[in-house]
């Protein structure tokens, strides 16, 4: 892996391991937040890479719209859906309902 990216991801870490329990982001969300808009694929490919799901929580993570678009990456057919509605958030066909009121902003939520 290039060390650029390492060091990329670890900033990903950081940020996704701030996201409160109940709420969601977006890998554009986080990718925005590092300077680095066009990244949102990067973003995913850090999430997709999370070994410690305790430790980061990668569930938190989904697409602009909330698709749990990373759900293939946990064990288990629905583990990413499951662990969101453990935190209170409903997911319907592999999207987050109400996304907005869950959506949690780095930007606006962690010192730049």
């Amino acid at each position: 892996m290039n060390p650029e990216n390492k060091n990329f991801f670890e900033k990903v870490y950081e940020v996704a391991r701030q996201i409160p329990e109940g709420r969601v982001t977006s890998y554009g969300a986080i990718a925005k937040y590092l300077g680095a808009a066009r990244s949102a694929r990067m973003v995913g490919w850090a999430m997709n890479g999370v070994v410690d799901r305790l430790e980061i929580p990668a569930h938190r993570v989904v697409n602009k719209i909330g698709l749990l678009t990373g759900k293939h990456h946990f064990d288990g057919t629905n583990l990413m859906q499951q662990l969101l509605e453990n935190e209170g958030i409903k997911v319907v066909d592999n999207q987050v309902v109400n996304f907005e009121n869950y959506f949690w902003d780095p930007f606006r939520e962690l010192e730049n």
